[in-house]
């Protein structure tokens, strides 16, 4: 099997938008871009990678002008949240937070986080919550989420829980 190309870099100076994940093509390049980053770039393995509540979780994707994709997130709501997040409804779930190599450092993640934060809004949810893997606790930090709870192993990456009020 072949490795996959790098994506082309983008310049510091790279134009993109964060829009919800609609179409079949959207979210297939929101799996490519999970793929990109926790199946080749983190060895999570695939099978474990996608998942029954990607069905109906929202997802969003951040695209260059000229439609590369630079990263994804989605968010769990209703039941499947509440699932992750000790039955509480009132909670959403942020999860596969992926954002391109080359894209890193431009700002992406913390536009998709927010645009999560947007439609868990715009759902009645009265905050977020989320796994983060340790190496990220303070990008999420930055942006207002408060780790709690003992660290723990996911995929084999070690992670605390965060949660942020909306």
């Amino acid at each position: 099997m072949s490795s996959p190309s790098p994506s082309p870099s983008p310049s510091p100076s790279t134009s993109y938008a964060v829009r919800v994940a609609e179409d079949p093509a959207d979210r297939e390049a929101c799996f490519a871009v999970r793929k990109e980053v926790f199946v080749v770039e983190q060895g999570v393995p695939q099978e474990i990678e996608y998942d029954a509540y990607d069905a109906g979780a929202v997802h969003v994707l951040a695209v260059r002008e000229d439609g590369l994709p630079l990263g994804t997130g989605r968010l769990l709501y209703g039941e499947a949240a509440a699932a992750k997040v000790d039955g509480d409804a009132s909670v959403g779930s942020l999860g596969r937070l992926a954002v391109t190599q080359a894209a890193r450092g431009l700002g992406v993640g913390a536009a998709l986080v927010r645009a999560v934060e947007d439609a868990a809004r715009a759902r009645g949810l009265a905050a977020v919550d989320l796994h983060a893997q340790t190496h990220a606790l303070g990008f999420y930090e930055r942006l207002g989420y408060v780790a709690y709870g003992p660290e723990f192993p996911d995929a084999g990456i070690p992670h605390r829980a965060m949660r942020r009020a909306l």
